[in-house]
């Protein structure tokens, strides 16, 4: 059975969940249409994406066509919920963007074509809305050419646009496409200047340089009536490569949602690469290779999943069984690492629990959630009994504030948001405790160094000692204890771009008396290495040095030119730095940076400042150095380790000097 994993991105609003719904509706999967403004859609089954029209949660359906069975993933489009679009990218075999043909190319479309660009995912382009007033066709397609890629193919042409009966004729224009194709296939050049070009030979070549992700045919039309869906359905049968893989070969699948069932059992949606999976089968997963025993499998099949004893290569299925399954882990044999294709979080705040709800249920529902989106990150604080969470924006806040009042009874506010900053060592320092020796308590010996290391390279651990001198259980302590204390830097910050090296070891071997057990009091532990390397590493980082940095989103705003002197000065008062102006006609375009904190006020505060008629979109660009204002403190959740009294009489009863 031929099967092709489709994935449909947008921007929010380009009409995405609405062509899935037409698409399953020309499948015969589904006997009526459903409407976002109603609530009734397919995909999106959560009561809060009815009630806000929006997609929160990746879905997955499935039909038939032609022989092929495709299962269709409807991502979110709003770019708070990117993480979801992050998590299924890497399990698609092609990809449908939805552009609007009234809005043309929006900032997250832009996002979402460089990343299928660069992961090199056969991707078909649908200008959607050709029934809608303002649609148009020539300029979106400049449009598509000048901010996404040139490398574009139309595949017909629309006609009737901004009214109901508004069509799409399809028809491969050999002047535009060859244009694009004899660009990487010199065989095709040939037969074009010999004369001998037909059109199978141009099909072709359009069907490889497709599969290749090299070119994208463009369709337009509207999922509100139907046009040109036919003809995309077409192009997603004969142009885009069905999934591939051994049934036969070695198991191999890739987690990319985790949802809980009826009874809270977790539920992994895992697209098979290779192999066979059958029910009661025990297979490794994650990234330290725990087993699990697969207790149900559904595959999906014309518009639902259903249960089976197995699920082959090329498939997605739902599988139970796998307890602590996370998103991104590899099921039996790893493919490759899970990458994370998009910027992380950079806003956190605080969840503050309302009247007579319990901490302790607000937690766990909170975990429960964090599992469910990895790169929401949950900060706990067991002193002050708080739990601080990432966001990518204000929507996200909302949508977490609403799903704990819905799904888990438990009503909650925020504090502040505020931005997620980093530190970086702006030099080098170095610390050592020794064994036996005051004031050092613990009976283990630990010499750290810190170097800063370049831009986005994370934390390298390294070695200076002998990996023999001393048990290895030891040293993957002092690693894992070293990553986990630069979470928290000197001004509570995570720390990041630097290399920690091991310079000094050494322990207390074990010890026993005669007719008697282990003497802990006289033998080195884990937990002595555990103790003693937080003291080390925050005394090498007080003398190394480090400046906090905060993340700073790219900006760009296209706004009528007699609106800049009411622009610039806004800008100004948020910290913006505008870097490039430039005029087309009488439309000015601002690029620059702007602290991710301000973010949200810009937006919010750009329509007032343009007519309504400013367009602005941001992403993040890089953290830079706090130059303005005092130097941003987060309160530690550690020890703090930054207090040598106060750590030692939290860590250990057994302390010396």
């Amino acid at each position: 059975m031929h099967m092709l994993n489709l994935g449909i991105l947008a921007h929010v609003d380009a009409g995405k969940t609405s062509l899935t719904e037409r698409l399953l509706h020309s499948a015969g999967v589904i006997d009526e249409i459903g409407s976002v403004d109603d609530g009734n859609t397919r995909t999106d089954t959560l009561a809060l994406e009815r009630r806000r029209g929006i997609t929160i949660k990746s879905a997955v359906v499935s039909f038939p066509l032609d022989g092929v069975t495709v299962n269709l993933i409807d991502t979110p489009g709003h770019p708070d919920f990117i993480a979801e679009v992050e998590r299924v990218l890497g399990v698609l075999d092609g990809v449908v963007l939805v552009i609007s043909a009234v809005e043309g190319v929006q900032a997250q479309t832009r996002v979402l074509m460089r990343t299928l660009r660069r992961l090199r995912i056969p991707t078909l382009l649908f200008v959607n809305k050709i029934d809608r007033g303002g649609a148009r066709h020539e300029p979106v397609l400049r449009e598509i050419a000048a901010r996404l890629t040139p490398a574009i193919v139309p595949m017909g042409t629309a006609t009737g646009l901004g009214t109901r009966t508004a069509r799409f004729t399809p028809g491969l224009g050999p002047a535009a496409a060859l244009d694009v194709l004899t660009g990487h296939d010199d065989a095709l050049l040939a037969a074009y200047v010999d004369n001998t070009l037909t059109d199978a030979s141009l099909h072709r070549s359009l069907v490889a340089q497709t599969g290749q992700a090299l070119v994208h045919p463009v369709y337009f039309g509207s999922a509100a009536t139907g046009a040109g869906v036919e003809a995309l359905l077409t192009g997603v049968r004969t142009l885009l490569p069905a999934a591939d893989g051994d049934a036969d070969g070695p198991v191999s699948a890739t987690v990319f949602k985790v949802d809980r069932g009826p009874a809270g059992e977790k539920v992994a949606y895992a697209r098979m690469f290779s192999g066979t999976l059958r029910t009661r089968d025990r297979v490794p997963f994650g990234t330290d290779g725990t087993e699990g025993r697969i207790t149900g499998i559904s595959v999906f099949g014309h518009g639902t999943d259903t249960r089976a004893d197995s699920v082959a290569a090329g498939r997605i299925a739902r599988l139970t069984g796998l307890g602590e399954v996370r998103i991104g882990d590899a099921i039996g044999e790893p493919r490759k690492a899970y990458e994370h294709l998009f910027a992380p979080p950079t806003l956190e705040t605080v969840v503050v629990p309302g009247p007579g709800v319990n901490r302790g249920a607000l937690h766990l529902a909170l975990t429960q959630l964090a599992e469910q989106d990895p790169l929401i990150g949950l900060r706990r604080d067991e002193r002050r009994q708080e739990t601080a969470v990432s966001l990518y924006g204000e929507v996200q806040k909302e949508v977490i504030q609403a799903t704990l009042a819905e799904e888990y009874g438990l009503e909650v506010t925020f504090r502040e948001t505020t931005p997620l900053c980093v530190e970086r060592p702006v030099g080098t320092g170095q610390a050592v405790e020794f064994n036996k020796k005051d004031p050092n308590p613990f009976l283990a010996t630990v010499g750290l160094r810190v170097d800063p290391a370049p831009v986005g390279s994370g934390v390298g651990f390294r070695l200076e000692v002998e990996l023999g001198s001393m048990p290895y259980a030891f040293f993957k302590a002092v690693e894992d204890t070293v990553r986990e204390t630069l979470d928290q830097g000197l001004h509570g910050w995570q720390v990041t771009d630097c290399v920690v090296t091991m310079t000094h070891s050494g322990y207390s071997p074990r010890q026993s008396h005669a007719h008697q057990g282990f003497d802990k009091s006289m033998s080195s532990t884990g937990a002595d290495f555990r103790g003693v390397t937080p003291l080390v590493l925050i005394e090498a980082l007080r003398r190394a040095g480090t400046r906090v940095h905060e993340p700073l989103h790219r900006f760009r705003i296209e706004a009528p030119a007699d609106t800049l002197g009411a622009l610039l000065p806004v800008l100004a008062g948020l910290a913006a730095v505008p870097e490039t102006t430039r005029n087309r006609e009488d439309v000015c375009v601002l690029e620059g940076t702007v602290p991710a904190a301000r973010v949200h006020a810009l937006e919010q505060r750009l329509p007032g400042l343009t007519r309504g008629e400013g367009e602005m979109e941001s992403s993040f660009a890089h953290y830079a150095p706090v130059t303005h204002g005092t130097i941003p403190e987060r309160p530690r959740t550690d020890h703090n380790p930054l207090n040598r009294k106060e750590y030692l009489l939290n860590v250990t009863r057994r302390v010396g000097g």
